[in-house]
């Protein structure tokens, strides 16, 4: 499992997709209804965090793994 999180495109996947999700989340996860299910309150703030979390490690490994200039 650690030789797949470490590969590139799956960090830039992870990375995209979760600050999307958190961003949506966010901003509009009381308006968004899932099979007559929407976020409010604190269940709205906690998929915000939790996935914006993920993102910014994503984010932390992609900036940390980049080429170093000479």
């Amino acid at each position: 499992m650690s030789a797949l999180l470490n590969r590139k495109p799956v960090l830039w996947f992870l990375f995209l997709f979760n600050a999307a999700v958190a961003v949506t989340a966010g901003a509009a996860g009381s308006h968004l209804h899932l099979q007559g299910h929407s976020l409010h309150g604190s269940q709205q703030v906690m998929t915000a965090t939790g996935m914006g979390i993920v993102a910014l490690g994503a984010g932390a490994a992609l900036f940390l793994r980049r080429p170093k200039r000479a």
